[in-house]
C-alpha cells in the first residue's frame, strides 16, 4: 500500500472533523492525485457545496499526480499531528 492510500484510509479515522477548507484542500487533492485535471463543468449557483469542491478540485489544474499525491499525504499528515 503506498503513503497515498494509506493517507486516504487514515483520513476516515480522524478523531476530529477538519475545518471546511481542510475537507476541500483534501479533495481537491485526492481528485488531482486519482483523476487528474478537473474534467466537468462548474455546478450552477443553486449548487454552493458542488461549486466549492469544483473550485476546490480546479485550484490543483496542472499539478502532477505524484504532487497531488505528496500534497494530499502532507495534509493527511498534519491533521493527524504525525507521520505515516
Amino acid at each position: 500500500m503506498s503513503k497515498f492510500e494509506l493517507a486516504a484510509e487514515e483520513v476516515k479515522n480522524l478523531k476530529t472533523k477538519p475545518s471546511d477548507n481542510d475537507l476541500l484542500a483534501l479533495y481537491g487533492l485526492f481528485k488531482q492525485a486519482t483523476v487528474g485535471d478537473c474534467n466537468t463543468s462548474k455546478p450552477g449557483i443553486f449548487d454552493p457545496k458542488g461549486r466549492a469542491k469544483w473550485d476546490a478540485w480546479n485550484k490543483n489544474k496542472g499539478v502532477a499526480k505524484d504532487a497531488a499525491e505528496s500534497e494530499y499525504v502532507a495534509l493527511v499528515e498534519k491533521l493527524l499531528g504525525r507521520s505515516l
